[in-house]
């Protein structure tokens, strides 16, 4: 049996590869895909989001733009890593469709609370809208099956020493939403920068007709500063389609919003003493994970050959 979910994301090289999975993998039915401004600003994201989703065959799953600007900052993308479109050298079409009317925020409340106990949320951009639907709905929390994010770090960040991007681009909304009541299933940099598109990886990959040469292959390409780029956001997708490639472990996480060095730090409490609101993805089977990333994808390959 499938499991439903709704991808908050915000296209972007890893979320792309991410709504290409979710498609591909039969464990998964992408119930919607909402966007955020990230990586990229909010028009693009909304684009690349509809682009990739119709590409990959996809194009039934509803797209509803959310938030352009972070709860209290200005906006800071990653346009230096992820190219101006967000897409690296990604050449598929735009889509002809247009995103649904509303607001991702309304999309998350009405969807999940419709159907209490059976959508997954996961969140692999800055978690601005997650944010304002968790104070919009308090029940939310309630309703959703499960919440998984592409986030943070129990370690060090990427972006500062102290801070993973997507804490950092927001850290007031994901200190709401470490602060809900939930329990926030973490997929981090301690086992996100495990999962990495080798140079064998990427043969296997060149092996899936367009989806690996319009698609996947030139847009890892952009991280040209790493030749074995980190495919984050498949992470957070993956720990759903397949729990036990991941291993666990709880922790009260806590998000810095106000260290002039540490802003967007998640604290990452790991003791006994420390009543957790988090499970922290702390290992990972890399073998297995692309063993199963890349199934999915050849499945996606498979119908964009006929």
């Amino acid at each position: 049996m499938s499991t439903k979910i709704i991808l908050d994301c915000d296209p972007g090289i890893d979320d792309a590869l991410a709504i290409a999975f979710a498609h591909g993998h039969p464990g998964i039915e992408l119930t919607g895909i909402t966007t955020v401004a990230g990586n990229v600003g909010l028009p693009k994201t909304t684009r690349n989001a509809l682009a990739v989703a119709d590409f990959v065959g996809a194009a039934a799953v509803p797209v509803t733009a959310g938030c352009a600007v972070p709860l209290l900052r200005p906006a800071r993308d990653a346009r230096h890593v992820h190219g101006d479109t967000g897409l690296g050298g990604a050449v598929i079409p735009d889509s002809a469709r247009v995103p649904l009317d509303g607001h991702a925020v309304d999309f998350i409340i009405d969807t999940v609370c419709r159907a209490p106990g059976e959508i997954t949320l996961v969140a692999t951009g800055p978690l601005t809208n997650i944010a304002l639907a968790v104070r919009k709905e308090p029940q939310l929390t309630r309703c959703v099956r499960e919440f998984v994010i592409m986030g943070g770090s129990a370690g060090r960040g990427n972006v500062t020493p102290a801070a993973e991007y997507n804490i950092w681009a927001d850290p007031e909304a994901a200190s709401v939403v470490f602060g809900a009541g939930w329990t926030v299933r973490m997929i981090g940099l301690d086992v996100t920068l495990q999962a990495l598109a080798t140079a064998p990886i990427r043969e296997r990959m060149a092996t899936l007709g367009p989806l690996g040469s319009a698609l996947l292959l030139p847009a890892l390409a952009q991280y040209h500063d790493n030749p074995d780029p980190a495919v984050h956001d498949v992470c957070a997708v993956a720990s759903v389609a397949t729990p036990g490639v991941f291993g666990y472990t709880p922790a009260r996480v806590q998000v810095e919003t106000t260290g002039q060095l540490t802003s967007g730090m998640t604290v990452t409490d790991f003791s006994a003493s420390a009543p957790p609101n988090a499970s922290v993805a702390t290992s990972i089977d890399a073998g297995r994970f692309w063993d199963v990333v890349l199934d999915a994808y050849a499945k996606v390959a498979a119908t964009l050959d006929r």
